[in-house]
């Protein structure tokens, strides 16, 4: 089996945007999700809307989505993308110790939104973090992952771990 080819690497191994103008839209989707662990007192005061900065939950939320739709002007080599949903939760991680966050981006085009639903869910946690230091300067972010993605050449993909 031979080494997969990296997209963005042209035939003489130089960097480039890839090309996308000749794909068919069609409709794809992404979902990823990562965590920020937090003392159980932080959290408390997150969950009650207790926090010195207001709701952080909400504010979260909607810089998650202005992530999202501006994923091309932080990562070089993304393409600028129309996106037709971003959506944003926020819960109890399972191990009480904090927060999840799971974001999942829409379009329809001719390239793919995992970027897009990452970054949503790295700058939402980031946020989280710069709202909540001032009282717990010791959480953690991550992991960070995509969970699954629909649509494009190469199909359906789901994290099976």
């Amino acid at each position: 089996m031979s080494a997969p080819q990296l997209s963005h690497l042209n035939a003489a191994g130089e960097v480039h945007m890839v090309e996308v103008g000749d794909r068919p839209a069609t409709a794809r989707e992404a979902q990823a999700e990562g965590f920020i662990s937090m003392e159980p007192v932080t959290l408390a005061l997150v969950l009650e809307g207790r926090a010195p900065k207001g709701d952080v939950l909400a504010v979260a939320r909607v810089a998650a989505i202005q992530a999202a739709k501006r994923t091309w002007e932080l990562i070089p080599l993304c393409h600028p993308i129309a996106l037709s949903g971003v959506s944003v939760e926020l819960e109890p991680a399972a191990d009480g110790f904090g927060l999840r966050l799971l974001a999942t981006a829409r379009t329809i085009g001719p390239t793919g939104v995992e970027m897009e639903a990452l970054t949503a869910v790295q700058v939402g946690l980031l946020t989280l973090y710069d709202m909540l230091k001032a009282v717990d300067p010791a959480m953690t972010i991550g992991p960070v992952r995509l969970l699954r993605k629909s649509g494009g050449r190469s199909g359906d993909w789901q994290r099976h771990d």
